[in-house]
């Protein structure tokens, strides 16, 4: 596992308490998994993702990601409509690993774009890893 200090946090995007992550995309929100996510999970082999089309609160569980250590909830880090989902991991499910913010996972409409604003920037998202 990589130290806190190897971790890539890019400072475009934001971060939940639960590892994912959010980037504007337009007027859309892209969400992924952080790579302190990927990198605790180990391997990831299986990915479950909603459908286009279904509408989540921030915080419900939209879906998860199994490794060959655990299964994990995923969680929405902004309320909105699922506009589109990365079906390139359905059949490569380690590029999550690979590349953990060019693998997007969902495409949200967000229904109140001012929650994005509440997650954490990398620093504050650091300092939630470092404890």
């Amino acid at each position: 596992m990589k130290e806190i200090d190897e971790l890539n946090l890019p400072d475009d995007i934001r971060y939940t308490d639960d590892h994912e992550w959010a980037k504007p995309a337009g007027d859309t929100v892209l969400v992924g998994v952080s790579d302190y996510a990927q990198d605790q999970m180990g391997d990831i082999v299986f990915v479950e993702l909603p459908a286009v089309g279904d509408t989540f609160a921030k915080g419900d569980e939209f879906g998860t990601l199994e490794s060959v250590k655990a299964v994990s909830e995923l969680y929405m880090p902004i309320s909105g409509q699922v506009v589109a989902v990365n079906i390139a991991l359905a059949d490569a499910p380690e590029l999550i690993n690979q590349q953990p913010y060019a693998s997007w996972l969902v495409e949200i409409k967000p229904s109140d774009p001012g929650e994005y604003e509440q997650l954490h920037d990398a620093a504050g998202y650091l300092q939630l890893l470092r404890g």
